[in-house]
């Protein structure tokens, strides 16, 4: 006779194990109950959800969400697919366990094809996960001649013991939640989001190429001081200014996009395959230039990144190709209420398009970026106005020729010096640094706890931070989007897509339980 452990591990099933042992339950007149979830810490709610649904039937099926699906965070899971299997197969009431290879239950319900699908009931009314999976997945189940049933029993959340009683954040970072569940909500924070919607907003800045080849690293080569790599594969994505407004496009009904490509390679048919269907792009062509690549050599094991390339023509434009990129903005500001500005330093804006910029746009973001293209000649002060500055410290540093003083006082002396009252400053592991005159500061710790790529992660701040800004929302709140922003970002590579509207909002809500 097996021990309890090899009862629970036989168990678990892969789906392709799992399907055939369903069907031999059904043909021999079972009733198969299915349930669906992360289940990431079990605890009694699980138990007694799992326990209804149960006895609806005959056989209990359990598909939990694989790792690489969990949506609720970069802290989350708390446990590994492996674990949590594990934990709901030593349950009694359960038959079966298995991982699912989906986001949602959709396919493997098809697949499995069982009686009923159980969900548990959502007693405030409020919508389940930001997303309209339970709709297709009642969908799912009556198309193979099942029904969804909802059990009515106590519920609890997992992810508000976990965020109280497990270590998945920095002591500072547990400190701040704490204080600030005291004063805002999940609710207050998604629906303060929700007012974005309607905001008209124009992202301009250079249209970057991130292109990344990933290698096989072979060691130093035979006759030179140099590293030798085998070619594996390569990838690109949408960066630069199209990254910004791919972030904004699941937030804001109407977003445009004003930038540069070069006539000379443009790349132009790929662009248009990156753009969320929701941006309304106008580009000017540069003569005699490529569109800018940044192409960067990477170990494909990690993804670390070995070396990169800048393809790019750095000068400004010249006073014909300014003329006309003038003429857009003149065209296009009167129709957005919030203007972003991504200026990366490589030649779009100049002193002209500037003041425009400031004497037109009706509330003005202004990012700065210093990179290995213009480090040292790229300075925020370039504008005379702005109503919201989002930078990172090294750039706060390098604007007022200081590296040992306070970020408060470097925060005070760029908003004298710009006449902006509303600043963010983004300190990487350090979180954020928000300020608002007459109002003061606030601090946000980092919420990343799991880094794949940091490239893209101040674009994503500014992108999501800008509207909130103009909406008037408090600092504290606004660093506190950016730093979900930027986690958020932190966890995609490259900029390989945007920001998921339903995975920010999860991820808020997992915060703030």
């Amino acid at each position: 006779m097996g021990t309890t452990a090899d009862l629970a591990q036989g168990k678990i099933r892969t789906l392709e194990e799992l399907e055939p042992a369903i069907r031999e339950e059904k043909n021999a007149g079972k009733r198969v109950i299915h349930c669906h979830g992360v289940f990431d810490l079990l605890h009694v709610g699980h138990i007694k959800h799992l326990q209804a649904s149960r006895d609806l039937g005959d056989i209990l099926v359990v598909t939990i969400t694989p790792d690489r699906y969990v949506n609720k965070g970069p802290h989350r899971p708390a446990f590994t697919e492996r674990l949590r299997a594990e934990a709901l197969a030593a349950l009694s009431t359960v038959d079966y366990v298995a991982v699912n290879a989906w986001p949602s239950a959709v396919e493997t319900i098809k697949l499995l094809r069982p009686h009923v699908f159980v969900k548990g009931f959502v007693r405030d009314g409020g919508q389940r996960d930001h997303t309209d999976a339970i709709e297709a997945e009642e969908e799912a189940i009556r198309s193979v001649g099942g029904q969804l049933m909802l059990t009515d029993e106590e519920t609890f959340s997992a992810t508000n013991l976990i965020n109280r009683n497990f270590d998945v954040f920095l002591p500072d970072a547990k400190a701040f939640l704490e204080r600030f569940r005291q004063h805002h909500t999940a609710e207050e924070m998604t629906g303060r989001l929700q007012e974005i919607r309607e905001m008209k907003v124009l992202a301009i800045g250079e249209t970057i190429i991130d292109e990344y080849v990933f290698c096989e690293v072979m060691g130093k080569a035979n006759k030179d001081p140099i590293l030798a790599g085998r070619f594996l594969h390569s990838e690109k994505y949408g960066g630069g200014i199209l990254a910004i407004a791919n972030h904004l496009a699941p937030f804001c009904d109407h977003v445009g996009l004003l930038s540069v490509l070069g006539e000379v390679d443009s790349q132009i048919d790929f662009i248009t395959t990156k753009l969320d269907g929701n941006v309304h792009a106008h580009f000017v062509r540069k003569p005699e230039s490529p569109t800018i690549v940044k192409r960067r050599f990477l170990q494909d094991y990690m993804s670390i990144k070995l070396f990169e390339m800048y393809v790019m023509q750095n000068e400004q434009m010249s006073p014909s190709e300014e003329a006309v990129f003038c003429q857009k903005l003149k065209d296009l500001l009167p129709r957005y209420d919030v203007v972003v500005v991504a200026d990366y330093g490589h030649g779009l804006f100049t002193e002209r398009t500037i003041d425009l910029l400031a004497e037109r746009a009706r509330f003005l973001a202004v990012n700065a970026q210093t990179n290995a293209g213009n480090r040292g000649f790229n300075f925020i002060s370039r504008y005379p106005r702005a109503d919201y500055i989002s930078i990172d410290e090294p750039e706060a540093r390098l604007e007022t020729r200081n590296q040992k003083a306070d970020i408060k006082d470097l925060i005070l002396s760029i908003s004298k010096k710009t006449s902006c009252k509303r600043l963010l400053v983004t300190r990487g592991k350090h979180g954020v640094c928000c300020y608002e005159e007459g109002q003061g500061f606030s601090e946000v710790p980092a919420f990343a706890v799991k880094v794949v790529d940091r490239l893209g992660a101040g674009d994503a701040v500014l992108a999501m931070t800008a509207p909130c800004a103009a909406l008037g929302l408090p600092m504290d709140v606004v660093g506190f989007i950016g730093n979900v922003a930027g986690a958020e970002a932190c966890g995609i590579l490259g900029n390989k897509s945007g920001i998921d509207r339903a995975s920010f909002f999860r991820h808020i809500t997992s915060l703030l339980k």
